[in-house]
C-alpha cells in the first residue's frame, strides 16, 4: 500500500505507534521497513520545506499545531500548495493516549475526506470533525 499521510514531527509518538499498524502512514525521520519506503522527511525540517514536499506527494498532513490557523506564512504554503490538513483538537491538553484515542476514534471520518482536492484543514476531535478551510 502507498504512503496516504504524513504525520507531522509534533506527533512522532503516535506516529510510531501508528505505522505499526498502517502501511500508509509515515513521519519525518520513518526509516521504512518492508512496505512503506523511508520518509525523504527529517524531523528538523522546516515547514517551508516540508509542506510543498508533502502535498507534491499527495500526502495528507496530520498535526495537532493549534496556531496552524494564525499563522500567515504557514497558511499560505498550505493553499499555495493545496494542502490536505486534519489537525487534532489542541484546545485541551493532549496526551499521546488523547491523540491515538482521537485518531483511532475518528479514522474512517478521516477516509471519507482524504480524496477530496485541496487546499483545505479538518479539526478532528473524539467526537467531532469540523472543516475550517
Amino acid at each position: 500500500m502507498a504512503v496516504r499521510f504524513y504525520i507531522d514531527a509534533d506527533l512522532l509518538g503516535v506516529a510510531k505507534l501508528l505505522v505499526q499498524v498502517r502501511s500508509d502512514v509515515t513521519y519525518p525521520g520513518d526509516s521504512g521497513d518492508g512496505t512503506r519506503p523511508a520518509c525523504p522527511i527529517s524531523p528538523q525540517t522546516k515547514d517551508s520545506v516540508w509542506i510543498p514536499r508533502v502535498s507534491n506527494e499527495g500526502w495528507v498532513v496530520i498535526t495537532r499545531d493549534r496556531h496552524l490557523m494564525h499563522r500567515p506564512d504557514e497558511l499560505a504554503a498550505l493553499r499555495d500548495n493545496r494542502a490536505r490538513v486534519v489537525r487534532l483538537d489542541a484546545r485541551h491538553v493532549l496526551t499521546k493516549w488523547l491523540e491515538l484515542e482521537i485518531l483511532v476514534t475518528q479514522w474512517r471520518r478521516i477516509e471519507l475526506v482524504v480524496d477530496t482536492p485541496g487546499p483545505w484543514i479538518y479539526r478532528v476531535g473524539r467526537t467531532t470533525l469540523v472543516k475550517e478551510l
